[in-house]
This record gives C-alpha cells, sequence and structure tokens, in this order.
C-alpha cells in the first residue's frame, strides 16, 4: 500500500504548479470555489476552527477563510502545500496553517480539535482506508463540532466514465483492489502521464467507518448532478455550476454530501 501511496504523491506533485495557477486565476475573479451546495450546507462558519483534509493547492481552504472560518489545510503533497502557503500569501490570508500529511496518520502528527472538518470533491477515491480515516476524522473534531463531506456518490463511481451517459459498468462496487491509471488532472490543467491509484468506496463502508469511529451521520444528502465536466458536450451547467446528464436528471444519484457528530 505505502508505495501505492508515494506514487499518488509524486503524481500530484506534477500537476501542482498548474494547479495554483488556474485556482489563483478563478479567486481572482471569484469570491470563492465552493459550489453554492456546500455554501448552503456548511452554514456559518464564521470564526469557526476548520482543517481542510485533502486540502490541494488551497484554494477552497481560502474560500472557506473568506467565509470567516479559521483554518488549516492538510496534503500529502509538500508541492501542493508550498502552493497553498504561496496562494494564501497571495490573496493577504495570512492566519492559514497548511501542514504536509498523509491524512490516515494526521492523528500521529496533530492534536489540535476542530469545529469542522471538511473534505470535498474527488478526495474518498484516493483512502486505501476509510475505517482509519474515520478515526483521524474523530480525533480531530471537538466534542461539539462535525464533518463534512462532499464527493462522487458511490453509485456513480461504478460507471466508465468515457462512455457516460451510458452505463456500463467499468469499477465493480465491491472491488477492494486499487484501480492503476496512467494519468492524472484535467479538471484544472491538462492532464499529465503519472501512473496513481485509487480505490472503490461503497456507502456502506462510508456510514459504518464513521459508526466504528463513534460519530453519528446527522443527514446523507443525493444530487443528480457532479461537481466537475466529464463530456462538454454531453452535460448541461446548471445555474450554481453542477454539471448534469440530461436522460439522467432527477434519475440517478452522482453526487452526494453528509454531515456527522460526535455521538
Amino acid at each position: 500500500m505505502k508505495e501505492y501511496i508515494e506514487a499518488n504523491k509524486h503524481s500530484w506533485a506534477t500537476i501542482a504548479k498548474e494547479h495554483y495557477e488556474t485556482f489563483k486565476t478563478i479567486l481572482l475573479a471569484n469570491e470563492s470555489t465552493l459550489s453554492q451546495t456546500q455554501i448552503q450546507e456548511l452554514g456559518n462558519i464564521e470564526d469557526k476552527t476548520l482543517i481542510h483534509l485533502q486540502c490541494n493547492t488551497g484554494a477552497d481552504t481560502i474560500s472557506l477563510a473568506r467565509m470567516g472560518a479559521r483554518v488549516t489545510g492538510v496534503d500529502l503533497v509538500p508541492e501542493n502545500i508550498h502552493y497553498a502557503k504561496k496562494l494564501a500569501a497571495d490573496f493577504g490570508i495570512n492566519d492559514a496553517r497548511f501542514i504536509e500529511s498523509n491524512v490516515l496518520e494526521i492523528m500521529e502528527k496533530h492534536d489540535e480539535k476542530y469545529d469542522i472538518v471538511y473534505t470535498t470533491e474527488g478526495v474518498l477515491c484516493w483512502l486505501p482506508d476509510l475505517y482509519l480515516w474515520a478515526h483521524n476524522v474523530r480525533h480531530l473534531l471537538a466534542d461539539d463540532g462535525f464533518l463534512y463531506v462532499l464527493d462522487g456518490h458511490p453509485f456513480f463511481m461504478v460507471w466508465d466514465e468515457d462512455k457516460l451517459p451510458d452505463l456500463v459498468v467499468r469499477y465493480p462496487y465491491f472491488h477492494k483492489t486499487a484501480d492503476r491509471d496512467e494519468w492524472i488532472g484535467g479538471y484544472a490543467c491538462e492532464p499529465k502521464k503519472a501512473v496513481n491509484y485509487a480505490w472503490m468506496y461503497t456507502i456502506g463502508e462510508i456510514v459504518n467507518a464513521l459508526s466504528q469511529a463513534g460519530m453519528h451521520i446527522e443527514w446523507f444528502h443525493e444530487f443528480d448532478w457532479l461537481y466537475y465536466r466529464v463530456s462538454a458536450e454531453k452535460q448541461n451547467k446548471d445555474e450554481n455550476g453542477n454539471w448534469a446528464f440530461p436522460e439522467h436528471k432527477e434519475r440517478l444519484p452522482f453526487t452526494f454530501s453528509l454531515k456527522a457528530t460526535i455521538r
């Protein structure tokens, strides 16, 4: 497993600079990189302490700081942390902190407690062990805090993305072997050739992992849109910036979000 994590670290490092440049441009033109769904579901986070797991180059972290939160970002990739700090400095977010760490090991390095643990958009597939992840989340949460997750719905994760909107299973729902890919990027920069590994996850694993870590899921929301573009020709973009396949509108789940608290 360690070699897969190291491959992912190297792979993401190859696109860190491009991500920084892309997201800096977006943040210059927009107050936030967060979707309206996230903003509404998070509610008022002013003066809340918030730790952003798998923060990439920090664009969403900065957006959360602009909403008034006192933010700490965590990422596996040293290059991502470097550019996250640079991005925060670019926008005068002087009190943002960034920690280089595998989120499956953050409890070994960091003892602070937070009002909000936040992680979104393409995060769970990079974690080989959701049960260990949940225990790390629980370690970071204050007793009255909450976890917020928004990510690809496990039902969506099974389909061959190259054939959508046709539904062809490419990633079996119960498959636990790491899936190897030769390319990284594509949503915020041009794809680069770099070997990386991802893992399938199920709804049951998400629920059970959080429950076994001593957490209670307050709500689990499901949406018929994606937070990114798979195909410009086959998806429609709505007024909130979400991408939907017209054939599957109000028929199939593509994204989920959840809020979990300590029992």
